[in-house]
């Protein structure tokens, strides 16, 4: 007796389909480049789908760039650095940062992308600038925390803390091909990313220090 194997499989909804397909065409080209036939080709649908589900290639380009940022906001969620200790907090965030962009270069292309767009999809989103404003406030109260405590030096913005935290991590993967051809070396190894993350954190810890008050290492 056979069985049919893809009957067990779950059913891809024809708006799922697209997306995926949008995904890889706005990554590949952009969304200037981005053509709506090669979409609708590779999820198998037809150009009026779009229209349905997303009221066009703009509504759609939003809806991927909404969804790779919400997975991103969505893990930063379930890494539990607010209950630790300030700076070991703060750098649990960093490895966190450091590990997403390395495995999700798809992002930092779209989010490039999106830059030469000058933000102007972004900018029609309801929901992309309630995103980050979690993650703000639970930074604000560590950096709070470590300046009490005496161990992280007073002054820092949690905002420019993460903008500093986001271009240490992604900076390199967007530049990875103009890096790699002028230096001579291969930027995307995965030797060069350790050795790079390894001094990275080093100097985060060296400009979260307060090295001019006696720390309580027990808080901090």
């Amino acid at each position: 007796m056979t069985t049919d194997k893809t009957s067990s499989r779950p059913k891809v909804s024809t708006e799922e389909r697209i997306r995926a397909a949008a995904h890889q065409e706005f990554v590949a080209h952009g969304f200037a480049g981005a053509r709506i036939e090669r979409i609708v080709k590779r999820a198998k649908t037809n150009p009026r789908m779009i229209y349905h589900h997303f009221g066009g290639k703009s509504g759609l380009y939003l809806a991927v760039l909404e969804g790779s940022l919400s997975g991103l906001r969505e893990r930063e969620m379930l890494v539990d650095f607010a209950h630790e200790p300030p700076i070991a907090g703060l750098l649990k965030l960093f490895d966190f940062l450091n590990e997403h962009f390395r495995r999700t270069p798809d992002l930092v292309r779209l989010l490039t992308n999106e830059n030469i767009e000058r933000a102007r999809h972004m900018k029609e989103s309801q929901v992309i600038g309630k995103m980050s404003s979690p993650v703000l406030e639970q930074i604000g109260v560590l950096l709070n925390r470590g300046e009490k405590a005496g161990c992280i030096r007073p002054g820092i913005d949690p905002l420019v803390l993460y903008v500093q935290l986001v271009a240490l991590t992604q900076f390199h993967i967007s530049n990875m091909h103009t890096l790699s051809t002028i230096f001579a070396i291969d930027i995307s190894s995965e030797e060069w990313r350790d050795k790079h993350k390894e001094a990275t954190r080093a100097m985060i810890l060296a400009y979260l220090e307060n090295d001019s008050a006696p720390s309580n290492e027990h808080l901090c």
